[in-house]
């Protein structure tokens, strides 16, 4: 039985989170079987599940890696987690408290877990993976002011804090906190991404870089969670995660029958697929959104009429048709409509000041002191960075254009992930194109406070000390108030440019028990069966 006893300070938050659930559930929809209807395919046992994947990895190491979805967070357990409806359950943790005043969390493992090594979970495993995450973790911010882990017990232990930290609810169930083997991390730590150990369903095999990463199934897991049917064993052999990035050569494969699982659909082919005998669609709506990150502390966007009048000039509703098909819903303001703290009343101000406007973006630029496109004789030109990823390549071919009419010369940099990060960290750029994906307005703290990654390189100290606010509140009303201050001075300032909330389609053949969790992004590979 899963022991929910939290204080009622903490009880608004946990509250946060199921009504949130039950507003997001109308924004999933159910699979789509396309074929004969009546065709009725026989489950199997064993056998190899193929998913394509867009993004490889940049590691299997939980405690250094900086983005997880199911290629690199499907090994791993999280304590407890959402439900594919939005309900706390849990896993790892059989039970957790949290003291009145918020600063203690307390949780108690279940029995019996093992990592992959044979090695047991216990509490001093978990002591040393939260450890390690606040000495090694990017993300590290994600734990919040920890102090300390206490051991109570063989199955229990304590993460003290310094102050109240709201959005570790987030953390835990979006699987940013998941236990690595202390064993096999100590023999070798700067490697333990080529040779990860955890205590999820499938492990590690090997990692061929530029093109899968695959795992075979762990025949000692019995502890899957209330989510799934089959909490012992999967009933496939084998899972391999395909990193193909051409959308033709995705498509192509999938079609041949090669690829069971093809996640992030191209929107471009969604109607095709359809057509497909045997193929289902899913389609979600994300919990984060696509975005245009200015450099504020390069000189050409330090003044605000000029970031104002780039924002100005872009225009969604082609660049949603074209790029995503249709399948994204535009944004103006910070926070999209799946995510708490998303305001109606913000997102109208935004839309109202951003709405394409290109006189009025002509007229900022002129105030700003471009004189036919160029100032001190210079013109108007600067760099965008954007990944490998063809949608984000329409993105900016169609942005390219549209800035082009306000006298804007917009130069497109292709590059792989991890060097736009990079470079977007450093300061190193002008303008990039990304996303982000979370589900709480800790995000803003994450993105523009200082103690976050702050590729945007803001410093503006009131929009800080809302932030930081923001993290400490424990009560949602509160919370959201000021979130919504916060956001005000996000729309005013515009550091940024959002865009999109996109959809997340994916598609599946050859296979039965498919679920996509809407909340953490993370495949459930529990249930699934090959019928082919």
């Amino acid at each position: 039985m899963f022991n929910f006893n939290p204080s009622r300070r903490f009880h608004r938050i946990s509250m946060m989170f199921v009504i949130f659930a039950i507003l997001l559930t109308g924004c999933t929809s159910s699979p789509k079987p396309d074929g004969d209807p009546t065709a009725k395919a026989t489950p199997k046992e064993g056998g190899t599940l193929v998913i394509s994947s867009m993004i490889e990895p940049e590691t299997l190491d939980a405690t250094r890696s900086t983005w997880f979805d199911s290629a690199n967070g499907t090994m791993y357990d999280p304590l407890i987690t959402l439900d594919n409806s939005g309900k706390i359950i849990p896993w790892l943790a059989e039970s957790y408290n949290i003291s009145e005043d918020g600063k203690i969390w307390t949780f108690t493992l279940r029995k019996g877990v093992k990592f992959h090594s044979g090695e047991p979970l216990n509490a001093e495993a978990m002591k040393y993976t939260i450890e390690t995450m606040l000495k090694d973790s990017p993300i590290k911010s994600l734990l919040g002011p920890v102090t300390k882990v206490d051991v109570i017990n063989e199955q229990t232990f304590k993460i003290f804090f310094s102050e109240p930290f709201a959005p570790f609810m987030s953390t835990v169930v979006g699987h940013f906190l998941t236990p690595i083997d202390p064993k096999r991390h100590k023999e070798n730590p700067d490697n333990f991404g080529k040779n990860p150990s955890a205590t999820g369903p499938i492990m590690f095999d090997k990692f061929e870089r530029g093109q899968s990463v695959s795992y075979k199934k762990n025949p000692d897991y019995n502890w899957g969670g209330s989510s799934v049917e089959n909490k012992g064993p999967l009933h496939v052999d084998e899972v391999v995660f395909r990193f193909l990035k051409d959308d033709d050569t995705r498509i192509l494969e999938f079609k041949k029958g090669t690829i069971q699982v093809l996640s992030d659909v191209p929107t471009t082919y969604v109607d095709d697929l359809k057509k497909v005998p045997g193929v289902k669609i899913e389609s979600t709506l994300g919990l984060g959104m696509e975005y245009l990150g200015m450099n504020n502390q390069n000189p050409m966007f330090r003044d605000v009429r000029v970031r104002q009048a780039l924002a100005m000039a872009v225009d969604r509703d082609p660049i949603n048709q074209v790029a995503h098909s249709g399948y994204a819903q535009p944004l103006f303001g910070p926070l999209p409509p799946t995510v708490p703290g998303y305001n109606e009343k913000i997102e109208g101000l935004a839309k109202g000041m951003y709405a394409k406007n290109l006189e009025k973006a002509k007229s900022l630029l002129a105030e700003a002191g471009y004189k036919d496109s160029k100032k001190d004789g210079k013109p108007f030109s600067f760099e965008l960075l954007v990944t490998e990823e063809p949608v984000f390549q329409r993105t900016a071919q169609i942005l390219q254009s549209q800035f082009r009419e306000i006298g804007v010369d917009m130069k497109i940099t292709i590059t792989d992930f991890a060097t736009l990060k990079d470079r977007a960290t450093k300061g190193n750029y002008d303008m990039f194109l990304l996303y982000w994906y979370y589900n709480d307005p800790e995000i803003m703290n994450l993105v523009f406070g200082t103690k976050g990654i702050n590729r945007m390189h803001i410093d503006n100290p009131e929009l800080e000390k809302l932030l930081l606010k923001g993290s400490v509140e424990t009560n949602v009303d509160e919370r959201m108030k000021v979130y919504e201050q916060a956001q005000e001075i996000l729309v005013k300032e515009t550091p940024w440019i959002p865009l999109f909330t996109p959809q997340t389609v994916t598609a599946t053949q050859g296979i039965e028990g498919f679920k996509l969790n809407p909340y953490t992004g993370i495949m459930s590979l529990n249930d699934i069966r090959l019928t082919k």
